[in-house]
């Protein structure tokens, strides 16, 4: 019949014996239990801040250089032999059977197994063919010459982009100067063409006014100007001064200023003794208040002709030629303007 109570405890090895015959149990710790008092609270982690991109990059290429040495190292260590326990080293193959194990195996070679196995070094990984030809073994020196020559590169196409800026920038001065002093230049060419021009234009006038003046003639001579065309006064019906009047003594000579065809010459008001001259171009010019004529109707004149005389006849103050144009529609103008832009000097 079964019995509740508790089977008699096996004596513990580790069970010692204490003065005053106390005995003290001293059990095994077992580090994957929950003996450790769990931390309680929040910890916060400092976060590091203000690492650039670049020294991430290269901690992780100093990591990988140094993994390699690493690796380098551990093969130049001498071997370590490793027993195993008979029952599970039975139940392992053979490990000459094993492909590129038997290399490794003393006295022993890939030949042997009938396997051609090529093993690299350790210190060749992460070689490139490029640096294995230059004649790198070691991974982390070629790491390190590989970052290095990065930043070099980095460092050559910055001062390449600010060589580029700066030839850039002195090339845009260049232009805009050179477009400067094209501008200043076309203005300087501008300014002389235009003078050249006006200088021409002068030349030309002057030519022509000097032909005109040639063919026309001044209907005086020893003369005053003391009334001009427009003048406001009492002393004309109209209000104003209809001619311009040219005083000089009694009976100085009357000229043709163009040649033409005398329209009438004969006694006219206050007009006194008046000859109507018709130029080619249907532009009259009538002479006033003289004191003779020596024209008829319809004869012709030349430039420069004597028709008359001056006198005071008609409504006068004193001898004077009084002249008078008009234009073929019989609109009177200002004969002094007329008589200058036929080249002559009044």
């Amino acid at each position: 019949m079964a019995s509740n109570q508790p089977a008699p405890e096996a004596p513990s090895p580790f069970r010692t014996g204490m003065a005053g015959d106390e005995e003290r149990t001293w059990e095994e710790w077992n580090p994957t239990e929950e003996s450790i008092r769990p931390v309680r609270g929040r910890h916060r982690v400092a976060k590091q801040r203000g690492l650039a991109r670049s020294s991430t990059v290269l901690g992780v290429g100093v990591i990988a250089a140094v993994g390699a040495g690493g690796m380098a190292t551990a093969q130049s260590k001498p071997p370590v032999s490793i027993s195993l326990p008979d029952s599970i080293a039975d139940s392992l193959p053979d490990a000459k059977s094993l492909p590129g194990v038997s290399a490794f195996m003393s006295g022993g070679s890939e030949a042997d197994t009938g396997t051609t196995t090529q093993a690299a070094p350790l210190t060749t990984a992460g070689i490139t063919s490029a640096e294995a030809e230059q004649g790198a073994t070691d991974a982390g020196e070629a790491l390190r010459a590989r970052i290095l020559q990065q930043a070099e590169q980095q460092q050559a196409g910055a001062a390449a982009e600010a060589r580029a800026a700066e030839e850039k920038a002195a090339a845009e001065q260049a232009a805009a100067q050179a477009t400067k002093q094209q501008s200043k230049a076309e203005a300087e060419a501008a300014a002389k063409k235009k003078a050249a021009e006006k200088k021409a234009a002068e030349k030309a006038e002057a030519e022509r006014l000097a032909k005109l003046a040639a063919s026309y003639a001044v209907p005086t001579s020893s003369y005053t100007i003391t009334s001009t065309f427009g003048q406001a006064g009492s002393l004309w019906s109209s209000g104003y001064h209809t001619g311009l009047d040219f005083a000089a003594p009694t009976g100085t000579p009357v000229k043709a200023v163009h040649s033409g065809t005398v329209k009438s010459a004969g006694y006219s008001g206050s007009y006194g003794y008046r000859t109507v001259l018709v130029l080619d171009d249907g532009t009259e010019i009538w002479y006033c208040h003289q004191s003779s004529m020596d024209v008829t109707a319809g004869q012709k004149v030349s430039t420069g002709d004597t028709i008359g005389r001056v006198g005071a006849t008609g409504n006068v103050t004193g001898p004077h030629l009084h002249l008078e144009i008009h234009t073929p529609d019989g609109t009177g103008v200002d004969p002094l303007s007329w008589l200058r832009g036929k080249g002559l000097t009044i």
